[in-house]
């Protein structure tokens, strides 16, 4: 069938002037899209829509207050953690990590706080092998790590992305403040951010309050047990993640040196970059840079993007991971603003 030029500039035409709301109803209405979406243009929230179930068992009808495990989206709080120690001079980010960490492996003990930041250490991930043990926390990462035979590459010669660096990282944050990494999160991130619905499920194991739970695409339960913490653990709200986008815009955690230092790829010793700062990945083009970080675990997925130039965020959050396609879904919202 032979489309006319006519036909196809009115479909072009037509798709490009679908509102946010019209995109994200129609992920929904094809069984794409369960969660909550939230879109912000200069400092004003345009689109925040909840759609689907936080319960498929109770029928519990998912609200803009319902918190979803953000799993690796997690990793910017562990970098804003480690950046607030840098700017209280209680560490250097050239600091090696096993200044602070005894345990670590001797493999490891020249890796550096920086090399953890930006997946350069070469420190082997355990997600491949331990993703699915029920009640992992912390200290298991940690002696699963002194049996395995080395780094995977010398530190800060390549880009890996670790989710055991970023559990380092928290042992860090932990050793320095002599705080849990949830109290440390809490009392220096959460609260100044007004994030009354975000919370880190850790040992603790403390009830989260109307949280969704996760599911297969065919809606099976497939909810997250984990009790790492660094690399994730927190369960969070749109909302809340969009105070967080707002007080980093706005420097009020973090000084205006070190939110650049977080949004500058890390330089690898053949002198090439990565598109990896400090907890966040970065994309740089002739219409400014774009700061975003994904996360997805046990049936959930989370979607932070940030256009910095332009002042935009879309952050969206699904308990129905599986069935989310989360490149094309981000791919027609920023056509929509």
């Amino acid at each position: 069938m032979i489309i006319s030029t006519e036909v196809l500039l009115f479909l072009l035409l037509f798709s490009c002037g679908k509102s946010s709301k019209d995109v994200v109803t129609g992920f929904h209405k094809r069984g794409e899209f369960n969660g909550v979406l939230l879109m912000a243009k200069d400092g004003k929230v345009i689109e925040n829509i909840a759609l689907g179930s936080g319960n498929f068992g109770t029928k519990k009808t998912l609200t803009t207050d319902t918190p979803f495990y953000i799993a690796s989206l997690s990793k910017p709080f562990t970098a804003t953690a480690i950046i607030l120690l840098q700017q209280k001079g209680l560490l250097s980010y050239d600091d090696k990590a096993s200044k602070y960490i005894n345990e670590l492996p001797v493999y490891a003990k020249d890796v550096t706080i920086k090399e953890l930041l930006t997946h350069t250490s070469g420190i082997p991930d355990y997600e491949p092998i331990l993703s699915n043990t029920q009640g992992l926390t912390n200290p298991m990462v940690l002696e699963w790590l002194k049996q395995q035979k080395g780094l995977k590459f010398p530190s800060g010669s390549q880009f890996a992305y670790s989710n055991s660096g970023y559990i380092i990282l928290s042992l860090v944050i932990e050793k320095i403040s002599g705080q849990s990494y949830s109290s440390f999160l809490k009392q220096h991130i959460f609260v100044p951010t007004g994030m009354k619905n975000t919370q880190v499920y850790d040992q603790s194991m403390s009830p989260i309050k109307d949280k969704a739970l996760g599911y297969t695409q065919k809606k099976q339960p497939y909810d997250y047990s984990l009790l790492t913490t660094g690399d994730g653990g927190i369960y969070s709200t749109t909302e809340d993640l969009y105070r967080f986008d707002q007080a980093l815009r706005n420097f009020s955690l973090i000084n205006k040196d070190n939110t650049l230092l977080m949004y500058t790829p890390f330089t690898l010793s053949n002198g090439t970059t990565s598109n990896y700062g400090f907890g966040w990945y970065i994309e740089e083009s002739s219409t400014g840079k774009k700061i975003w970080h994904t996360g997805g675990m046990n049936g959930f997925r989370a979607l932070f993007w940030r256009d910095i130039q332009h002042n935009k965020t879309i952050i969206a959050l699904t308990n129905q991971g599986d069935a989310f396609p989360i490149d094309h879904f981000l791919s027609d919202l920023k056509h929509t603003f």
